[in-house]
């Protein structure tokens, strides 16, 4: 019924889709890792939430001189590619994976109006930065057959990068946690998990469609073997908080100190506070 979303998988790209790929781990155990992932991290979600801090005590704003509608639009044109090029190929259900989605998260970001969801979202979204590291650093290119939508996977994911730091210059809502508060890498983290185990999982086995191998590793995965999931969750789980951090320090040093590049005195750029309150009015009425 749905197969027009995944018969354009190149079956010649080794332990990217098929039953030899969909039946490399028996569905005991596939059963028993979903059983146990998924309910650490809710049980994590749970106690983590209450944890999550956003700052409301200051209300500020910054012109972007047009930068933010040009690079929505940008990013929508790419986004708007990728889609023609996987409904031409019959590969619409790439469309799932998690950079594509971060990708949506950033359209977001540049189009939706100040408040605490973006501040949320943003935060959340720099948590999974790994997806286009690990994009670069073991490309996968090989299913995608026409010379532009090759171009278009190292442009979307260099794209991934500069983002977060144009939004981190603009500063406002586009803020950070401190460095030391882990609460919203661990929050992150837990739902990016959920979203490979319940969404991309269910999905992935009845296509027979590896969706970010999530039924089988990848040729060069270091942790071959029946085990490579659960060892994926292990440095997964180091990879995300520490390159999220990693990047908000790099961000920081370019954009307040290097001076090159330095734009303002600090991340947090109190640029339009509230208006004071009349201290000599205050002392009237006391009087």
């Amino acid at each position: 019924m749905f197969e027009w979303a995944y018969s354009g998988a190149n079956r010649a790209v080794p332990r990217n889709v098929g039953p030899e790929c969909a039946y490399f781990l028996t569905p005991q155990r596939k059963i028993i890792e979903t059983i146990i992932v998924t309910s650490i991290c809710i049980y994590v979600l749970i106690k983590t939430y209450p944890k999550l801090k956003i700052p409301h005590d200051v209300n500020y704003t910054k012109s972007d001189r047009g930068g933010k509608r040009f690079l929505v639009i940008l990013l929508a044109l790419l986004w708007g590619m990728e889609i023609g090029f996987k409904f031409a190929s019959h590969t619409v259900i790439y469309l799932l994976n998690p950079c594509h989605v971060t990708t949506l998260m950033q359209i977001y970001l540049l189009a939706a109006p100040p408040s605490n969801t973006v501040t949320a979202v943003f935060r959340i979204h720099l948590n999974l930065l790994n997806g286009p590291l690990l994009a670069f650093l073991f490309p996968e290119t090989a299913s995608r057959t026409i010379l532009a939508e090759a171009a278009l996977y190292w442009i979307q994911h260099g794209m991934m990068f500069i983002i977060p730091y144009y939004l981190l210059r603009i500063g406002g809502v586009y803020n950070i946690e401190p460095l030391g508060d882990i609460n919203w890498s661990i929050f992150s983290y837990c739902l990016n998990l959920l979203y490979h185990f319940v969404i991309l999982q269910i999905i992935a086995i009845p296509a027979q469609v590896n969706l970010n191998h999530m039924l089988c590793p990848a040729i060069l995965d270091p942790f071959d073997g029946p085990w490579y999931r659960v060892a994926a969750v292990i440095h997964q789980a180091l990879l995300c908080p520490l390159l999220c951090k990693f990047y908000c320090v790099v961000a920081e040093f370019c954009l307040t100190k290097f001076p090159p590049t330095k734009v303002k005195p600090q991340m947090k750029d109190y640029l339009q506070e509230s208006k004071p309150i009349d201290r000599q009015v205050v002392n009237t009425h006391n009087d």
